[in-house]
């Protein structure tokens, strides 16, 4: 039987292989093996942790997608150990070793370009509700990291038979070697974090590891296989020394979408980030799974709408009967984005203060260059909105939450817990703004938000924003003394017209409903917040039609 990269017939009919294991374990080649294992377990994980990374723009980060990694990541490394034990007896071989995890590397390297039109094929079919399309597609984007995965587990049961001196020090050898390839897997987690996507982002970031791979693979292969994965690690190298000549182009396109055209895309420690400049020349800011725009820009304009949500913002001062608030409202914005809501009160209110959360620094910075988020009111803290809100000594007369990241929601951000501690930080006249969504006539994220607002909150309404598409925003208001519907709307019937804030008024007052506590339905709490549980059935349910 012929085999690759020039490996030789089973040990157990070639009369030289416990020679050849003897010469090997006596020499420098358990030095490279150790090398090998180590740069193998870093791989694996490294995989793991850029697999829902390459996914996010297209499906969303949640528990649903790192479940998916993270459980076909152990099914295929059980068999990796499997099928990796059993070879090992057969052709316990340097050569073989070798070949394995240069066959894993070539495939790492493929990955980017496989991966591609499949995650495009998927959001199409989502966008288009075609379910087996987006379900085929996701489950082959999941088969990509199959071939590597399963090769990688094999590498710790081949070594431990390649160092296996004696019965008496089985113990000793297994340890060691899944020892080091544990710490591997240590930094592999670590550095797509830290280093890989920061600086190199996704795409190449699947090229450093295979081309690492390739290096330590180079040791035990005779000078045919060697010869055959120089060649595809040459061309692997070009994306990384010369990324001019192999242009990757963006991780996902928008133009498929209709915002318009990219002028800047960038990959952070937690978003996608693409700037989107569209025929109005509006700013457009797509985040991720890109289906939703986050924040827009017009320098013509204070309103974006017609119906966009963050108009309806503007109304929240007016839920008050304080009319210190409803003149220069001070205002507290979890989730600032690229600023879209600090730019409008701003325009709206006057230079009223302004703290804007935000957990990514990127994005700040690109609210800054693209969005002119430079109001001089407007104070910007870096962190989550949680700790934020938990540990801040100021006061609020509003309180703005659109921290989400559609269709997935940070669980933190939901809870009966957060809500209360929001409300210690609000004035006694105060107003919680909460910016939630509805599929089709499906409102169970609504209602579950609206029972564990209403725990916190004497008096809740909720408002859906007009919109032609199946997920449309809700709003929800929530006021920290109690109010009734009668008196708001008289308030709104007071706003200036012919102004920004009028017209925004009279578009909310037709709107706004009273908003109640379903008897015994789902309350979030940071101990069982099933936020994304209900997204996901959410979403199915859409899918379905």
């Amino acid at each position: 039987m012929r085999l690759p990269f020039g490996l030789s017939k089973p040990a157990e009919a070639s009369e030289t292989a416990p020679d050849a294991i003897a010469a090997f374990r006596a020499g420098r080649g358990r030095l490279a093996l150790m090398i090998l294992v180590f740069i193998g377990g870093m791989a694996s994980l490294a995989l793991e942790m850029l697999g829902p990374r390459m996914m996010a723009p297209f499906f969303g980060q949640s528990l649903f997608i790192w479940a998916n990694q993270i459980g076909f990541t152990l099914i295929y490394l059980s068999l990796g150990y499997y099928i990796g034990g059993r070879v090992a007896d057969r052709w316990p071989s340097a050569r073989v070793l070798s070949s394995i995890t240069a066959v894993a590397a070539l495939f790492t390297g493929l990955i980017p370009f496989i991966s591609k039109p499949v995650l495009y094929l998927a959001a199409v079919a989502l966008n288009s509700e075609i379910p087996n399309i987006f379900v085929g597609s996701l489950f082959a984007v999941v088969l990509l990291f199959s071939v590597p995965t399963i090769l990688l587990g094999m590498v710790s049961p081949f070594a431990i038979r390649l160092t296996l001196d004696a019965v008496g020090s089985a113990g000793r050898s297994a340890g060691n070697l899944y020892a080091l390839s544990t710490v591997g897997s240590i930094i592999g987690a670590f550095l797509p974090v830290f280093v890989f996507i920061p600086y190199l982002g996704v795409q190449r970031s699947f090229f450093v590891i295979s081309l690492s791979l390739l290096a330590v693979s180079l040791w035990g292969l005779r000078p045919r296989g060697r010869i055959a994965v120089a060649a595809p690690g040459a061309l692997l190298l070009l994306p990384l020394l010369a990324p001019q000549f192999v242009m990757l182009g963006p991780l996902k396109t928008v133009s498929g979408i209709g915002y318009g055209q990219i002028v800047f895309q960038e990959e952070s420690p937690y978003n996608y980030i693409q700037v989107v400049r569209d025929s109005a020349g509006t700013m457009n800011l797509v985040l991720n799974e890109g289906h939703a725009i986050h924040s827009m820009y017009n320098p013509n304009r204070v309103l974006n709408g017609p119906y966009w949500y963050t108009d309806y913002a503007l109304a929240a001062p007016l839920f008050s009967s304080d009319p210190a608030v409803t003149m220069r409202p001070r205002l507290a914005i979890v989730g600032l984005a690229a600023g879209t809501v600090a730019k409008q009160y701003t325009d709206v209110y006057g230079p009223t203060p302004i703290d804007g959360v935000e957990i990514d620094p990127d994005i700040v910075a690109v609210g800054r260059k693209y969005f002119a988020m430079t109001e001089p009111n407007l104070h910007v803290t870096i962190a989550d909105g949680r700790t934020f809100m938990r540990f801040s000594k100021s006061t609020y007369d509003v309180v703005a939450l659109d921290a989400y990241k559609p269709p997935y929601i940070p669980f933190q951000l939901t809870t009966k817990e957060f809500f209360q501690e929001t409300r210690a930080r609000m004035a006694s006249d105060g107003v919680l703004f909460v910016n939630a969504a509805h599929v089709g006539h499906d409102y169970r994220l609504v209602q579950a938000f609206v029972n564990t607002i209403s725990q916190v909150f004497p008096s809740v309404y909720t408002l859906d924003v007009p919109s032609a598409s199946a997920i449309s925003n809700t709003l929800i208001y929530a006021t920290v003394r109690p109010t009734t519907l009668a008196g708001i709307e008289a308030r709104l019937a007071q706003a200036p017209v012919d102004t920004p804030l009028g017209t925004v008024a009279a578009e909310t007052a037709p709107l706004l409903k009273v908003a109640h506590a379903q008897p015994g339905g789902i309350v979030f709490t940071d101990d069982e917040a099933p936020v994304e549980q209900i997204t996901d059935q959410l979403i199915i349910d859409y899918i379905r039609g």
